[in-house]
């Protein structure tokens, strides 16, 4: 038998199921039933969510890293390697692993065929239930109800924020879209939710089900200050707890507010050193991720943000106006045709000054001239480029020390736009920062 390479199982995951979504459980579960699959680790905290999943997680399992706690973290998608979806202890999985997890998976499938991210939720399963963690913190990919994720069930359920995307799949109103990510929730387990206005549909469902819910505003708050921040909230027993000046971070600090009430229930050692530092020193690619480079004897500056709908570009904008930079801001940006143009657009058409558009590599990929037609007809200056690097070196020789180039809209383009990065550095005329 050929053994496959991760790339290999990768390009084989895409063909296996005709569509690549399909909501339901009962395929991955009856596929979790033959591997015998329990529970991937002792302390199980599931994310859904509109925003912030990802640094949420990042936050959550920095905070208990911190207390010596062996802990997995399963996320979707990725910008660059597909490993960065499965890790454990802060570092990815490495290709044989998952690989050996795909062979498995796939032996006890059977003829029940599985999507891409079914098979990889399974495969990342198998992977923590064998590596003896302490704790799991699972993001889900889509809704939460019918989600591959949501075959565990977890002792804390967070719920990140609620805004409009995915439609299709999750309805067009915020009562539809709460609906589907209470379906997370369990009976008599606690709900952590950082949106602080959620809609009817989630506070019902945690009632029916008797799962004390922690809101952010009557139960646990960020308190913004000069150069920090505090934080109030509440432990399992009901006690009051609070942090005076937290760092500032690169990460939303509604994320590290969200991460904070988790672990205030989680039972572990409430430090408030170690807290601080864990906090700092969490970093996520592609969000709000910062880099410099030297280019014909410039030294730019870049922001990366994967925000693609409207409630991250509203997030995105206020984060920019927060801080202008010294010279213009210039955008490199990118759509799929599934997400709100102008709803992504009109936050922060006041914070860019110029505008490179550009295809993404895939089928999905809104037309560049799309995208330029609907910025020139709100006034902006916008230049058409074949891809994501072309633009990129456009807006590189547009620019001067002092300006900024932000790239963003869609994971496809920060993915491209890092990789790009990374060649420019290769070559010598890039300079990391």
């Amino acid at each position: 038998m050929i053994e496959r390479s991760l790339a290999d199982w990768l390009a084989y995951l895409e063909r296996l199921h005709p569509v690549s979504i399909d909501m339901g459980l009962e395929r991955s579960r009856e596929v979790a039933r033959r591997l015998g699959l329990g529970r991937p680790a002792p302390w199980v905290v599931t994310v859904t969510g509109t925003n912030g999943k990802g640094s949420t997680c990042a936050f959550l399992a920095a905070l208990m890293g911190a207390q010596g706690l062996r802990v997995g973290v399963y996320s979707s998608p990725h910008l660059l390697r597909y490993n960065e979806r499965v890790r454990i202890d802060g570092s990815e999985v490495d290709d044989a692993a998952l690989c050996q997890a795909f062979a498995v998976v796939e032996a006890a499938r059977g003829g029940i065929t599985l999507t891409y991210f079914e098979m990889g939720t399974l495969a990342a399963f198998w992977l923590f239930e064998r590596a003896g963690l302490d704790a799991a913190v699972l993001e889900v990919g889509l809704g939460g109800r019918l989600d591959a994720v949501n075959l565990v069930d977890a002792d804390v359920a967070v719920v990140t924020s609620i805004a409009l995307d995915h439609a299709e799949w999750l309805g067009d109103t915020r009562d539809s879209v709460a609906f589907e990510k209470a379906g997370i929730f369990r009976a008599g387990r606690p709900v952590v939710c950082g949106d602080p206005d959620p809609p009817m549909p989630l506070l019902e469902r945690a009632a029916s089900l008797d799962a004390p819910l922690y809101r952010r505003g009557p139960d646990y708050e960020l308190i913004p200050g000069e150069g920090a921040w505090s934080w109030r909230g509440c432990g399992a027993t009901g006690e009051r707890l609070e942090l005076e000046g937290l760092p500032l971070l690169d990460l939303p600090v509604e994320s590290a507010a969200l991460a904070l009430q988790v672990h205030a229930l989680s039972g572990l050692p409430w430090e408030a050193g170690s807290i601080a530092q864990a906090l700092g020193a969490t970093r996520l690619g592609g969000r709000l991720e910062r880099r410099r480079i030297r280019w014909q004897g410039r030294r730019l500056s870049f922001l990366l943000d994967v925000g693609h709908n409207p409630h991250a570009a509203a997030y995105l904008a206020r984060r920019l106006a927060a801080r202008p930079p010294a010279g213009r801001r210039l955008a490199v940006f990118g759509l799929l045709t599934d997400k709100d143009l102008s709803g992504v657009l009109e936050p922060l058409l006041p914070q860019v000054r110029h505008w490179a558009v550009a295809p993404l590599p895939t089928p999905r990929s809104l037309p560049a001239e799309g995208l330029a037609a609907a910025l020139r007809e709100r006034g902006a200056s916008v230049a058409v480029c074949v891809d994501v690097a072309e633009a990129l070196q456009a807006q590189c020789q547009r620019a001067v020390e002092g300006d900024e180039i932000l790239v963003f809209g869609s994971f496809y383009c920060v993915a491209e736009a890092l990789e790009w990065l990374s060649r420019q550095e290769e070559k010598g005329d890039g300079l990391a920062g």
